[in-house]
């Protein structure tokens, strides 16, 4: 999946290391299928931190619906969707991206992760193997394009 250089403005996507540790739970715990989920949090106002992004506050699984290529491809269950948005507003709080594994694979979007992709959202992969997280990225849809932020506590 190609990508275009980072903006002028930096990207961030906020998330506080316990949230990181329950995710590569879900992830080492699902290997060797892609899992998913939901990223539930607020949006970073860029005046007053210097970035755009978000800051997660709760990290959520959902269910993989592509039983048939569980290993390379997943399909979020829109009803953890749904939920997840009830999650949201009850709470004060939004949506603000996906996340998924790539077993055995870099965590770059593939052409499958672009086509799925809706601008405004984090799409934070993990690369996965049997024995860890081997690496945890984060991107952003922008016309058409996958646009890398980085990943902070």
């Amino acid at each position: 999946m190609k990508t275009r250089p980072a903006p002028t403005e930096p990207r961030v996507l906020r998330l506080p290391g316990a949230l990181r540790e329950r995710l590569e739970g879900f992830v080492l715990a699902g290997y060797p299928r892609e899992t998913c989920g939901t990223l539930l949090g607020r949006p970073i106002d860029p005046g007053r931190s210097g970035a755009a992004g978000a800051v997660v506050t709760h990290v959520e699984e959902g269910r993989n619906l592509d039983v048939e290529r569980a290993r390379d491809r997943y399909q979020l269950d829109p009803e953890h969707l749904f939920r997840a948005e009830e999650r949201a507003r009850r709470e004060g709080l939004e949506v603000v991206g996906v996340w998924h594994s790539h077993p055995e694979h870099p965590a770059r979007p593939s052409e499958t992760d672009r086509a799925a992709a809706w601008e405004g959202w984090s799409y934070l992969i993990a690369s996965v193997d049997a024995e860890a997280v081997r690496e945890l990225r984060s991107w952003r849809l922008a016309d058409g394009w996958f646009i890398e932020e980085e990943v902070r506590p």
